[in-house]
């Protein structure tokens, strides 16, 4: 199975900011997606779950084979698509427990006479649990309120887990994050990478790749993606940043000084 991108444009208020994006990701695979600030990274996310504001103007999603563009979010949730966010909310009054129990009943019935149980539930949420090294006390608290930057991420991770999906799209997953926080939520990632999990792994730094380690990297910039490749090319990023790409300017939020800082991306 595989998750195809085929000469994606979109645009956002009448701005053109995908211009052309190609990309397939097989099941099995994890793919980084690199670029700096304002390159559509976000925007390309945000496109692939159905997000209304981003509108397609050119070009395809498919899944399996099947385009998904005019398949609302929900059912492109159900059909194995998953979404992490760059800045996941609050939900007050919403435990973890509540919250993900909804999400796995959502992705796993296929009888609606026929739900999942709530001992099915328990034994699901008390694996991923133990896989992800989380306590069982984290299902208590109310959905992001008063969590920390690597705590909502971690959230994010084991919402992925219960959901079970064939193809995740982590949209900066390792934004404001430390680094005990980082190699947690890579830690994570990596626990659930297999055959059955696409992976395109959306990202501004280089650091995040010490830890997941992707089969291929792509540079996305000004809408295209510019490069692709491999180990070499992620090398290539880690000793140069984005320097070689031409027409490409720095702007101050594009060094590490600023990496714990959220930054608003397109």
């Amino acid at each position: 199975m595989k998750l195809e991108i085929k000469d994606l444009h979109v645009s956002i208020d009448g701005k053109e900011i995908l211009k052309g994006v190609d990309l397939t990701v097989n099941q099995g695979e994890i793919h980084a997606l690199m670029g700096p600030n304002g390159s559509g990274k976000s925007t390309l996310a945000y496109t692939l779950l159905g997000h209304p504001k981003y509108q397609v103007t050119k070009g395809d999603i498919l899944l399996d084979g099947e385009s998904i563009l005019k398949v609302a979010p929900d059912k492109r949730a159900r059909k194995g698509l998953f979404l992490a966010f760059q800045y996941p909310v609050a939900v007050q009054g919403v435990t973890m427990f509540s919250f993900l129990r909804a999400a796995y009943n959502a992705s796993h019935t296929t009888n609606p006479k026929e739900p999942p149980t709530i001992f099915d539930f328990r034994e699901a949420v008390a694996e991923k649990l133990k896989l992800l090294q989380m306590d069982e006390s984290f299902l208590n608290r109310y959905l992001n309120e008063g969590f920390s930057g690597g705590e909502k991420k971690r959230a994010e991770i084991l919402q992925m887990a219960i959901m079970d999906p064939k193809f995740a799209v982590l949209d900066e997953t390792d934004s404001g994050l430390d680094i005990d926080a980082l190699r947690i939520v890579a830690e994570g990632v990596t626990k659930l990478s297999g055959p059955n999990l696409g992976v395109l792994l959306i990202t501004h730094y280089q650091r995040i790749l010490k830890y997941v380690k992707p089969q291929f990297v792509h540079v996305l910039y000004e809408g295209k993606v510019l490069a692709s490749g491999g180990e070499e090319l992620s090398r290539k990023l880690e000793e140069q940043g984005y320097g070689w790409i031409k027409g490409y300017t720095p702007e101050p939020t594009d060094t590490e000084e600023l990496a714990q800082k959220p930054a608003q991306s397109i």
